[in-house]
């Protein structure tokens, strides 16, 4: 299992049922092939359709439906496919649940970047751009950043974001491949922590700083 497979799976475990979901651009997008058995979520993409599920085969997919990644996805009973303006009217109006979002840093304030500036100014390559990043950053009642720990060993979960931020303390939840953290009002707690690891471990690759949960679990997935 995979860094990537890891987060997700963990991510997945946060949904309830009846909950409206939608899963950003990137790595949360696998959360669809990871939701549990026997909880039913709405899957809610911006590209306008509610209801979806995992990835499908290939001789199953349908090349005019697709997540925020353009990838294929599996059309369920009951889906509702729409156009944009309303998928952003779901998304606005405060009707999704939970979005699961992939950043490039979150800090001790909850503020979370997700896409970057031009590689230098001038350029013709860019990041990718905020998307609908920051209607569902500011508008979904909950936010799980699901992200890996470090990107070239420098820590992603930081004092103070350096990127641009896309929504202000916005985040309720940090998820990586290492640990689990809450967002609570007097900052960071660490409720898991991967098997084989130590809290010390864990602040060696953590810039922001947080306090750890009485009840301190293993990693679930």
């Amino acid at each position: 299992m995979d860094e990537r497979e890891i987060i997700c799976r963990r991510a997945a475990k946060e949904l309830r049922d009846g909950m409206i979901v939608n899963l950003g651009f990137g790595m949360p997008l696998g959360v669809a092939d990871f939701i549990p058995e026997g909880v039913h979520v709405w899957l809610e993409t911006e590209n306008g359709g509610m209801g979806y599920g995992g990835t499908p085969t290939y001789e199953e997919a349908d090349c005019g439906m697709a997540n925020a990644g353009a990838g294929p996805i599996t059309k369920l009973p009951g889906m509702s496919v729409f156009d944009l303006s309303y998928s952003f009217q779901l998304i606005r109006g405060g009707h999704v649940d939970a979005t699961i979002l992939g950043c490039l840093e979150v800090d001790e304030e909850g503020n979370a970047a997700n896409w970057a500036l031009p590689i230098y100014p001038g350029a013709n390559k860019y990041q990718p751009g905020m998307g609908g990043g920051m209607d569902l950053m500011f508008r979904a009642k909950k936010v799980i950043i699901a992200m890996s720990h470090t990107a070239k060993g420098a820590p992603k979960l930081v004092k103070k974001c350096q990127y641009p931020i896309t929504a202000p303390k916005c985040a309720h939840m940090v998820i990586t491949e290492k640990a689990v953290f809450e967002l609570t009002e007097n900052g960071y707690v660490l409720k898991e922590i991967w098997p084989g690891l130590t809290v010390e471990d864990i602040r060696k690759i953590t810039e922001a700083n947080f306090t750890v949960a009485e009840d301190l679990k293993e990693y679930q997935i």
